[in-house]
């Protein structure tokens, strides 16, 4: 199968797809800096189509990268604090939505999850989501939010629950990225499809970010991580011509 075949249904090869989806959840882009992009290398494309791509392949690019990426480490955090100022909120067409984020001790995230409320049901909701997908942890780390306490004690009973305010930083400081690309957009315009964006944001992120290691790796071991995740990328992009 070759890059430059378009998907069923679909004008534009699979490479200018999957270039666009890339760099929407990669950087801090907007569908029309896309579009001028892909425009100055003489691809004309309108951001609303742009934006029906990322729509569209985003839960596909996370399934698979989620199935290529490495396995997380033990130890969680999961975002969650007492106070609503200091909670993680997203207003989208005039209401606030809590943004519960899980990732592990090495910043790699978890899941990331948009609800209206940060009771206990909701916890148990983002809980139940994790543990679908991920081995039960030795230990979780949170703050102080209480409706954490009864269902990480009922759902992982044998898992260690730290519930401190300092230790949590790690899960605090993965909402950046979220606050920066918010920021470039303007604003987020439907819940669904700021689910769709954060979630995929959150897979891209760890492969190329957080395992690559920008600060941390040298040159080569860092090149190397990058070839990796991108052989990830390409193989979510071939499958989309058999999809």
């Amino acid at each position: 199968m070759h890059l430059e075949q378009a998907p069923k249904h679909h004008r534009f090869p699979v490479s200018i797809i999957s270039h666009a989806v890339w760099r929407y959840h990669r950087f801090n882009d907007s569908y029309r800096d896309i579009e001028e992009e892909l425009a100055y290398r003489n691809v004309i494309v309108s951001h609303e189509a742009i934006g029906s791509w990322c729509n569209k392949f985003s839960a596909h690019f996370k399934d698979v990268i989620r199935k290529r990426e490495r396995k997380p480490k033990d130890k969680w955090h999961l975002d969650g604090t007492e106070g609503w100022q200091s909670q993680m909120t997203v207003k989208i067409n005039g209401e606030y939505f809590i943004l519960w984020r899980a990732v592990d001790s090495d910043g790699h995230e978890l899941d990331v999850y948009l609800q209206k409320r940060r009771n206990k049901k909701s916890a148990i909701r983002f809980l139940t989501r994790l543990l679908g997908c991920y081995p039960t942890p030795r230990v979780i780390v949170t703050d102080k939010l209480r409706s954490y306490i009864k269902p990480i004690r009922q759902m992982c009973p044998t898992t260690e629950h730290r519930s401190h305010k300092g230790l949590n930083n790690r899960a605090e400081n993965a909402h950046q990225p979220t606050r920066r690309k918010e920021k470039s957009l303007i604003k987020f315009k439907s819940p669904q499809g700021a689910q769709n964006t954060l979630s995929l944001m959150g897979k891209v992120r760890n492969i190329f970010s957080v395992d690559v290691g920008r600060y941390t790796n040298n040159a080569t071991d860092r090149r190397s991580s990058f070839d990796r995740a991108k052989s990830i990328w390409d193989e979510a992009t071939q499958r989309l011509l058999v999809a």
